[in-house]
């Protein structure tokens, strides 16, 4: 019986420090997703900037005559 009431109390050790080490991984990852987020949003903004400035200079190109 003291065998056994030792295994378990082992087991719910080891299940505590594995249930702390993934929370702290799971507040990294949140971490890290948010920065992601928010350079994903800079990313997005310059590509729309981009293609702002790409049709503003195909619309001051002057039109083809071949067409």
């Amino acid at each position: 019986m003291d065998a056994e009431l030792s295994q378990l109390e082992a087991r719910v050790a080891t299940l505590i420090e594995e249930h702390g080490q993934l929370r702290a991984d799971k507040r990294v990852l949140l971490e890290r997703i948010a920065a992601l987020e928010a350079e994903n949003r800079v990313l997005a903004d310059k590509v729309q900037h981009a293609i702002r400035k790409v049709e503003e200079v195909l619309a001051s190109l002057p039109e083809s005559e071949d067409a």
